[in-house]
Protein backbone atom coordinates (compact mmCIF):
# COMPACT_ATOMS: atom_id res chain seq x y z
CA UNK A 1 0.00 0.00 0.00
CA UNK A 2 1.43 3.35 -0.86
CA UNK A 3 1.53 5.94 1.20
CA UNK A 4 -0.63 8.90 0.78
CA UNK A 5 1.52 11.41 -0.93
CA UNK A 6 2.24 8.67 -3.52
CA UNK A 7 -1.49 8.34 -4.05
CA UNK A 8 -2.39 11.42 -4.69
CA UNK A 9 0.74 11.36 -7.28
CA UNK A 10 -0.62 8.12 -9.11
CA UNK A 11 -4.09 9.41 -9.15
CA UNK A 12 -2.85 12.84 -10.58
CA UNK A 13 -1.12 10.42 -13.26
CA UNK A 14 -4.18 8.58 -13.92
CA UNK A 15 -5.71 12.10 -14.86
CA UNK A 16 -2.90 12.90 -17.04
CA UNK A 17 -3.39 9.91 -19.36
CA UNK A 18 -6.68 10.37 -19.16
CA UNK A 19 -6.02 13.29 -21.28
CA UNK A 20 -3.35 12.08 -23.39
CA UNK A 21 -4.23 8.56 -23.66
CA UNK A 22 -7.90 8.05 -23.74
CA UNK A 23 -8.68 8.64 -27.14
CA UNK A 24 -6.64 6.24 -28.38
CA UNK A 25 -7.39 3.81 -25.81
CA UNK A 26 -10.96 4.47 -26.95
CA UNK A 27 -10.41 3.55 -30.67
CA UNK A 28 -8.84 0.60 -29.19
CA UNK A 29 -12.14 -0.34 -27.60
CA UNK A 30 -13.98 0.01 -30.26
CA UNK A 31 -12.12 -2.12 -32.58
CA UNK A 32 -12.55 -5.07 -29.94
CA UNK A 33 -16.17 -4.49 -28.56
CA UNK A 34 -17.23 -3.51 -31.59
CA UNK A 35 -19.89 -1.31 -30.28
CA UNK A 36 -18.86 2.84 -29.96
CA UNK A 37 -21.80 2.94 -26.47
CA UNK A 38 -20.34 -0.42 -24.99
CA UNK A 39 -16.58 1.02 -25.54
CA UNK A 40 -17.26 4.01 -24.05
CA UNK A 41 -18.84 2.52 -21.02
CA UNK A 42 -15.92 0.30 -20.70
CA UNK A 43 -13.47 3.49 -20.94
CA UNK A 44 -14.79 4.82 -18.01
CA UNK A 45 -14.61 1.78 -16.03
CA UNK A 46 -11.28 1.22 -16.78
CA UNK A 47 -10.44 4.68 -15.26
CA UNK A 48 -11.96 3.76 -12.62
CA UNK A 49 -10.49 0.72 -11.91
CA UNK A 50 -7.00 2.42 -12.38
CA UNK A 51 -7.64 5.01 -9.58
CA UNK A 52 -8.87 2.53 -7.29
CA UNK A 53 -5.99 0.19 -8.15
CA UNK A 54 -3.11 1.98 -8.73
CA UNK A 55 -2.84 3.79 -5.90
CA UNK A 56 -2.86 0.03 -4.21
CA UNK A 57 -0.92 -1.97 -6.26
CA UNK A 58 1.34 0.91 -8.16
CA UNK A 59 1.95 1.84 -12.25
CA UNK A 60 1.78 -0.79 -14.41
CA UNK A 61 4.67 -0.94 -17.06
CA UNK A 62 2.09 -0.90 -19.74
CA UNK A 63 -0.50 1.88 -18.27
CA UNK A 64 -2.39 2.06 -21.73
CA UNK A 65 -2.37 -1.89 -22.41
CA UNK A 66 -3.09 -2.29 -19.17
CA UNK A 67 -6.38 0.15 -19.46
CA UNK A 68 -7.53 -1.54 -22.85
CA UNK A 69 -7.45 -5.01 -20.94
CA UNK A 70 -9.24 -3.68 -18.07
CA UNK A 71 -12.07 -1.61 -19.99
CA UNK A 72 -12.48 -5.13 -22.33
CA UNK A 73 -12.80 -7.83 -19.48
CA UNK A 74 -14.91 -5.45 -17.57
CA UNK A 75 -17.00 -5.08 -20.67
CA UNK A 76 -17.50 -8.53 -21.03
CA UNK A 77 -18.14 -9.26 -17.36
CA UNK A 78 -21.23 -6.68 -17.73
CA UNK A 79 -22.25 -8.42 -20.78
CA UNK A 80 -22.47 -11.73 -19.09
CA UNK A 81 -24.39 -10.41 -16.05
CA UNK A 82 -27.05 -8.43 -18.70
CA UNK A 83 -26.91 -12.39 -20.57
CA UNK A 84 -29.06 -13.65 -17.38
CA UNK A 85 -32.05 -11.58 -18.72
CA UNK A 86 -30.83 -11.75 -22.65
CA UNK A 87 -29.49 -15.22 -23.26
CA UNK A 88 -27.79 -13.89 -27.09
CA UNK A 89 -25.25 -12.02 -25.33
CA UNK A 90 -23.51 -14.72 -24.12
CA UNK A 91 -22.16 -15.58 -27.98
CA UNK A 92 -21.06 -11.88 -27.57
CA UNK A 93 -19.12 -12.17 -24.43
CA UNK A 94 -17.55 -15.29 -25.00
CA UNK A 95 -16.57 -14.13 -28.73
CA UNK A 96 -15.13 -11.04 -27.56
CA UNK A 97 -13.22 -12.66 -24.31
CA UNK A 98 -12.16 -15.39 -27.02
CA UNK A 99 -10.49 -12.22 -28.92
CA UNK A 100 -6.99 -11.55 -29.90
CA UNK A 101 -4.72 -9.14 -27.59
CA UNK A 102 -3.83 -6.19 -29.39
CA UNK A 103 -0.27 -5.05 -30.83
CA UNK A 104 1.58 -1.80 -30.64
CA UNK A 105 1.01 -1.91 -34.00
CA UNK A 106 -2.60 -2.35 -34.32
CA UNK A 107 -2.94 0.14 -31.17
CA UNK A 108 -1.57 2.87 -33.66
CA UNK A 109 -3.91 1.84 -36.00
CA UNK A 110 -6.88 1.76 -34.10
CA UNK A 111 -6.71 5.20 -33.92
CA UNK A 112 -6.93 5.81 -38.11
CA UNK A 113 -9.52 3.26 -38.08
CA UNK A 114 -11.58 5.85 -35.74
CA UNK A 115 -10.90 9.01 -38.07
CA UNK A 116 -12.33 6.91 -41.11
CA UNK A 117 -15.27 5.35 -39.48
CA UNK A 118 -16.27 8.43 -38.00
CA UNK A 119 -15.70 10.05 -41.36
CA UNK A 120 -17.54 7.30 -43.53
CA UNK A 121 -19.14 9.10 -46.80
CA UNK A 122 -22.35 6.94 -45.48
CA UNK A 123 -22.61 9.27 -43.08
CA UNK A 124 -24.34 12.77 -43.66
CA UNK A 125 -21.34 15.55 -43.33
CA UNK A 126 -22.96 17.16 -39.76
CA UNK A 127 -23.25 13.89 -38.54
CA UNK A 128 -19.38 12.87 -39.34
CA UNK A 129 -17.70 16.10 -37.80
CA UNK A 130 -20.27 15.80 -34.30
CA UNK A 131 -19.07 12.19 -34.54
CA UNK A 132 -14.86 13.04 -35.06
CA UNK A 133 -15.22 15.75 -32.26
CA UNK A 134 -16.52 13.63 -29.46
CA UNK A 135 -15.09 10.73 -30.31
CA UNK A 136 -10.91 11.60 -31.85
CA UNK A 137 -11.37 15.07 -30.04
CA UNK A 138 -13.25 14.28 -26.84
CA UNK A 139 -15.43 17.43 -27.08
CA UNK A 140 -18.45 17.43 -25.70
CA UNK A 141 -21.68 17.87 -27.05
CA UNK A 142 -22.32 21.44 -25.21
CA UNK A 143 -18.71 22.35 -26.81
CA UNK A 144 -19.26 21.03 -29.97
CA UNK A 145 -22.88 22.85 -29.95
CA UNK A 146 -21.06 25.69 -28.90
CA UNK A 147 -18.72 25.79 -31.85
CA UNK A 148 -21.32 25.12 -34.25
CA UNK A 149 -24.06 27.37 -32.64
CA UNK A 150 -26.90 24.46 -32.46
CA UNK A 151 -28.33 23.38 -29.40
CA UNK A 152 -26.42 20.46 -27.10
CA UNK A 153 -29.64 17.58 -28.39
CA UNK A 154 -29.35 18.49 -31.74
CA UNK A 155 -25.34 17.39 -31.43
CA UNK A 156 -26.57 14.38 -29.66
CA UNK A 157 -28.79 13.39 -32.07
CA UNK A 158 -26.56 13.91 -34.82
CA UNK A 159 -24.41 11.46 -32.95
CA UNK A 160 -26.71 9.01 -31.15
CA UNK A 161 -28.29 8.25 -35.30
CA UNK A 162 -24.42 8.43 -36.56
CA UNK A 163 -23.44 5.43 -34.09
CA UNK A 164 -26.72 3.62 -35.33
CA UNK A 165 -26.05 3.92 -39.02
CA UNK A 166 -22.42 2.87 -38.31
CA UNK A 167 -24.19 -0.30 -36.36
CA UNK A 168 -26.89 -0.80 -38.37
CA UNK A 169 -25.11 -1.11 -41.99
CA UNK A 170 -22.34 -2.62 -40.66
CA UNK A 171 -19.96 -0.36 -41.62
CA UNK A 172 -16.84 -1.92 -41.37
CA UNK A 173 -14.03 -0.66 -38.60
CA UNK A 174 -11.18 -0.20 -40.53
CA UNK A 175 -8.22 1.81 -42.78
CA UNK A 176 -9.55 1.60 -46.27
CA UNK A 177 -8.02 -0.67 -48.57
CA UNK A 178 -5.52 1.01 -51.01
CA UNK A 179 -8.15 1.36 -54.13
CA UNK A 180 -10.82 3.12 -52.03
CA UNK A 181 -7.75 5.30 -49.98
CA UNK A 182 -8.28 8.48 -52.40
CA UNK A 183 -11.92 9.01 -52.13
CA UNK A 184 -12.16 7.84 -48.40
CA UNK A 185 -9.26 10.16 -47.09
CA UNK A 186 -10.52 12.83 -49.11
CA UNK A 187 -14.06 12.78 -46.96
CA UNK A 188 -11.36 12.67 -43.89
CA UNK A 189 -9.73 15.59 -44.86
CA UNK A 190 -12.97 17.76 -46.00
CA UNK A 191 -13.99 17.08 -42.27
CA UNK A 192 -10.95 18.33 -40.97
CA UNK A 193 -10.86 21.35 -42.56
CA UNK A 194 -14.05 22.39 -42.15
CA UNK A 195 -13.12 21.89 -38.49
CA UNK A 196 -10.64 24.18 -39.10
CA UNK A 197 -12.11 26.61 -41.45
CA UNK A 198 -14.67 27.06 -38.71
CA UNK A 199 -11.97 27.69 -35.74
CA UNK A 200 -10.03 30.24 -38.29
CA UNK A 201 -12.80 31.73 -39.80
CA UNK A 202 -15.80 31.19 -37.43
CA UNK A 203 -19.21 31.36 -39.71
CA UNK A 204 -21.10 33.02 -37.34
CA UNK A 205 -20.87 34.35 -33.77
CA UNK A 206 -18.88 37.08 -31.62
CA UNK A 207 -15.66 35.77 -32.21
CA UNK A 208 -13.25 35.44 -35.50
CA UNK A 209 -11.63 32.67 -34.38
CA UNK A 210 -12.68 29.68 -32.02
CA UNK A 211 -9.36 28.78 -30.97
CA UNK A 212 -9.97 25.34 -29.88
CA UNK A 213 -11.55 23.98 -32.96
CA UNK A 214 -8.28 25.08 -35.12
CA UNK A 215 -5.95 23.04 -32.04
CA UNK A 216 -8.26 20.07 -32.19
CA UNK A 217 -7.81 20.29 -36.23
CA UNK A 218 -4.29 20.75 -35.90
CA UNK A 219 -3.77 17.82 -34.05
CA UNK A 220 -6.04 15.40 -36.17
CA UNK A 221 -3.94 16.56 -38.81
CA UNK A 222 -0.49 15.81 -37.23
CA UNK A 223 -1.84 12.70 -35.93
CA UNK A 224 -3.01 11.77 -39.91
CA UNK A 225 0.47 12.59 -40.74
CA UNK A 226 2.19 10.87 -38.44
CA UNK A 227 0.49 7.78 -39.36
CA UNK A 228 -0.52 8.10 -43.00
CA UNK A 229 1.93 10.76 -44.97
CA UNK A 230 0.35 11.30 -48.27
CA UNK A 231 1.19 14.24 -49.96
CA UNK A 232 -2.36 15.87 -49.68
CA UNK A 233 -2.48 15.18 -45.83
CA UNK A 234 1.00 16.60 -45.16
CA UNK A 235 -0.76 19.67 -47.37
CA UNK A 236 -3.76 20.40 -45.28
CA UNK A 237 -1.47 20.04 -42.31
CA UNK A 238 0.48 22.50 -43.68
CA UNK A 239 -2.41 24.83 -44.69
CA UNK A 240 -3.55 24.91 -41.35
CA UNK A 241 -0.41 25.90 -39.73
CA UNK A 242 0.02 28.27 -42.09
CA UNK A 243 -3.28 30.13 -41.59
CA UNK A 244 -2.83 29.38 -37.97
CA UNK A 245 0.27 31.64 -37.78
CA UNK A 246 -1.45 34.64 -38.04
CA UNK A 247 -4.21 34.39 -35.68
CA UNK A 248 -2.83 36.53 -33.00
CA UNK A 249 -2.62 39.37 -35.63
CA UNK A 250 -6.14 39.22 -37.09
CA UNK A 251 -7.54 40.35 -34.53
CA UNK A 252 -7.14 43.70 -32.32
CA UNK A 253 -7.10 43.83 -28.94
CA UNK A 254 -10.41 45.28 -29.64
CA UNK A 255 -11.47 42.06 -31.15
CA UNK A 256 -12.13 44.00 -34.32
CA UNK A 257 -11.31 41.74 -37.52
CA UNK A 258 -7.45 43.28 -39.24
CA UNK A 259 -6.83 42.54 -42.74
CA UNK A 260 -3.73 40.75 -44.11
CA UNK A 261 -1.97 43.76 -45.14
CA UNK A 262 -2.64 45.72 -41.76
CA UNK A 263 -1.62 43.12 -39.73
CA UNK A 264 1.09 43.14 -37.74
CA UNK A 265 3.85 40.42 -38.95
CA UNK A 266 6.10 40.53 -35.84
CA UNK A 267 2.72 38.77 -34.32
CA UNK A 268 2.67 36.09 -36.68
CA UNK A 269 4.32 32.56 -35.00
CA UNK A 270 7.52 31.88 -36.90
CA UNK A 271 7.53 28.20 -35.63
CA UNK A 272 4.77 27.40 -37.78
CA UNK A 273 5.42 29.20 -40.58
CA UNK A 274 8.52 27.71 -40.61
CA UNK A 275 7.00 23.82 -40.14
CA UNK A 276 4.06 24.93 -42.43
CA UNK A 277 6.87 26.14 -45.40
CA UNK A 278 9.03 22.99 -44.80
CA UNK A 279 5.98 20.61 -45.25
CA UNK A 280 5.32 22.68 -48.53
CA UNK A 281 8.52 22.04 -49.89
CA UNK A 282 8.78 18.70 -49.17
CA UNK A 283 4.96 18.23 -50.66
CA UNK A 284 5.76 19.82 -53.96
CA UNK A 285 9.21 18.18 -54.18
CA UNK A 286 7.37 14.81 -54.66
CA UNK A 287 5.43 16.56 -57.22
CA UNK A 288 2.32 14.72 -56.00
CA UNK A 289 0.13 17.54 -54.71
CA UNK A 290 -3.50 18.50 -55.06
CA UNK A 291 -6.01 21.20 -54.04
CA UNK A 292 -4.63 21.14 -50.28
CA UNK A 293 -0.98 21.80 -51.25
CA UNK A 294 -1.91 23.89 -53.71
CA UNK A 295 -3.30 26.72 -50.87
CA UNK A 296 -0.96 25.76 -48.50
CA UNK A 297 1.68 27.03 -51.26
CA UNK A 298 0.01 30.24 -51.71
CA UNK A 299 -0.50 30.67 -47.62
CA UNK A 300 3.05 30.23 -48.13
CA UNK A 301 3.96 32.86 -50.15
CA UNK A 302 1.92 35.29 -48.20
CA UNK A 303 3.91 33.94 -44.98
CA UNK A 304 7.70 34.43 -46.34
CA UNK A 305 6.51 38.14 -47.28
CA UNK A 306 8.07 40.67 -45.29
CA UNK A 307 5.69 43.63 -45.77
CA UNK A 308 2.72 43.55 -48.28
CA UNK A 309 4.43 44.89 -51.08
CA UNK A 310 7.42 42.24 -50.56
CA UNK A 311 3.95 39.26 -51.73
CA UNK A 312 5.00 37.74 -55.31
CA UNK A 313 1.48 38.47 -56.48
CA UNK A 314 2.39 36.85 -59.71
CA UNK A 315 3.52 33.75 -58.16
CA UNK A 316 0.25 33.65 -56.14
CA UNK A 317 -2.36 34.11 -59.64
CA UNK A 318 0.12 31.17 -60.84
CA UNK A 319 -0.73 28.99 -58.00
CA UNK A 320 -4.75 29.79 -58.36
CA UNK A 321 -4.06 28.63 -61.74
CA UNK A 322 -3.28 25.87 -60.91
CA UNK A 323 -5.36 25.19 -58.17
CA UNK A 324 -8.65 25.50 -60.58
CA UNK A 325 -7.33 23.64 -62.64
CA UNK A 326 -7.02 20.94 -59.70
CA UNK A 327 -10.17 22.00 -57.81
CA UNK A 328 -12.36 24.55 -60.04
CA UNK A 329 -14.93 26.35 -57.90
CA UNK A 330 -16.33 30.03 -57.85
CA UNK A 331 -14.91 30.16 -54.50
CA UNK A 332 -11.63 30.13 -55.46
CA UNK A 333 -12.28 31.56 -58.68
CA UNK A 334 -12.85 34.97 -56.49
CA UNK A 335 -9.82 34.18 -54.92
CA UNK A 336 -7.79 34.42 -57.96
CA UNK A 337 -9.69 37.82 -59.01
CA UNK A 338 -8.43 39.39 -55.66
CA UNK A 339 -4.93 38.34 -56.62
CA UNK A 340 -5.45 39.79 -60.09
CA UNK A 341 -6.10 43.06 -58.88
CA UNK A 342 -3.32 42.82 -56.57
CA UNK A 343 -1.19 42.00 -59.47
CA UNK A 344 -2.70 44.01 -62.56
CA UNK A 345 -4.71 46.47 -60.50
CA UNK A 346 -8.37 46.87 -59.41
CA UNK A 347 -9.99 47.13 -62.27
CA UNK A 348 -8.95 43.60 -64.04
CA UNK A 349 -9.94 42.13 -60.85
CA UNK A 350 -13.56 43.69 -60.59
CA UNK A 351 -13.91 42.63 -64.18
CA UNK A 352 -13.55 38.90 -62.72
CA UNK A 353 -15.77 39.28 -59.75
CA UNK A 354 -18.49 40.99 -61.84
CA UNK A 355 -18.15 37.72 -64.34
CA UNK A 356 -18.40 35.43 -61.21
CA UNK A 357 -21.23 37.37 -59.78
CA UNK A 358 -23.33 37.41 -62.94
CA UNK A 359 -23.83 33.51 -62.87
CA UNK A 360 -25.53 33.90 -59.88
CA UNK A 361 -23.01 31.17 -58.30
CA UNK A 362 -22.10 33.60 -55.26
CA UNK A 363 -24.77 36.19 -55.00
CA UNK A 364 -25.42 34.39 -51.27
CA UNK A 365 -21.93 34.78 -50.61
CA UNK A 366 -21.28 37.85 -48.66
CA UNK A 367 -17.48 37.56 -49.16
CA UNK A 368 -18.08 38.20 -52.77
CA UNK A 369 -20.18 41.34 -52.15
CA UNK A 370 -17.45 42.61 -50.06
CA UNK A 371 -14.33 41.75 -52.37
CA UNK A 372 -16.20 43.52 -55.03
CA UNK A 373 -17.51 46.39 -52.74
CA UNK A 374 -13.43 47.13 -52.08
CA UNK A 375 -12.56 47.39 -55.33
CA UNK A 376 -15.05 49.63 -55.97
CA UNK A 377 -13.73 51.46 -53.23
CA UNK A 378 -10.14 51.38 -54.43
CA UNK A 379 -11.36 52.80 -58.40
CA UNK A 380 -13.64 55.47 -56.27
CA UNK A 381 -17.00 54.20 -57.32
CA UNK A 382 -18.04 55.09 -53.95
CA UNK A 383 -21.64 54.36 -54.71
CA UNK A 384 -20.78 51.27 -55.99
CA UNK A 385 -18.90 50.31 -53.17
CA UNK A 386 -21.86 51.52 -50.83
CA UNK A 387 -24.53 48.81 -52.61
CA UNK A 388 -21.83 46.23 -52.43
CA UNK A 389 -21.08 46.46 -48.58
CA UNK A 390 -24.83 47.01 -47.96
CA UNK A 391 -25.48 43.45 -49.42
CA UNK A 392 -22.22 42.20 -47.82
CA UNK A 393 -23.61 43.11 -44.70
CA UNK A 394 -27.14 41.60 -45.34
CA UNK A 395 -25.22 38.51 -45.60
CA UNK A 396 -22.72 38.20 -42.45
CA UNK A 397 -23.32 36.50 -39.30
CA UNK A 398 -19.95 37.32 -38.01
CA UNK A 399 -20.07 39.93 -35.54
CA UNK A 400 -16.63 41.43 -36.15
CA UNK A 401 -16.97 41.42 -39.96
CA UNK A 402 -20.33 43.11 -39.90
CA UNK A 403 -18.48 45.83 -37.41
CA UNK A 404 -15.63 45.99 -40.21
CA UNK A 405 -18.22 45.72 -42.96
CA UNK A 406 -20.02 49.05 -41.12
CA UNK A 407 -17.31 50.96 -40.08
CA UNK A 408 -15.94 50.94 -44.20
CA UNK A 409 -20.20 52.12 -44.74
CA UNK A 410 -19.17 55.21 -41.84
CA UNK A 411 -16.29 55.75 -43.94
CA UNK A 412 -18.58 56.21 -47.27
CA UNK A 413 -21.08 58.05 -45.50
CA UNK A 414 -18.41 60.88 -45.51
CA UNK A 415 -18.14 61.19 -49.63
CA UNK A 416 -21.38 62.57 -51.55
CA UNK A 417 -24.52 59.82 -52.97
CA UNK A 418 -23.88 59.32 -56.82
CA UNK A 419 -19.88 60.00 -56.57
Amino acid sequence: MLDTADADAIRAQVETLYRSQSRRVLATLIRLLGDFDLAEEALHDAFRAAIEQWPREGVPAQPRAWLVSAGRFRAIDGLRRRARFDASLTAIAEQLYTGADSNDEELEDDRLRLIFTCCHPALPPDAQVALTLREVCDLTTEEIARAFLVTPPTVAQRIVRAKAKIRDAKIPYRVPARVELPQRLDSVLQVVYLVFNEGYAASSGDSVTRHDLSMESIRIGRLLAELLPDPEVLGLLALMLLHDSRRHARVSEEGELVLLDDQDRRLWDRKRIDEGVALVRRVLASRRFGPYSLQAAIAAVHAEAATPADTDWAQIVALYDLLLRADPSPVVELNRAAAVAMRDGPQAGLALIDAILARDELQQYALAHSARAELCRRLGRFEAARAGYERALALTRQEPQRRFIERRLRELSVRPHGV
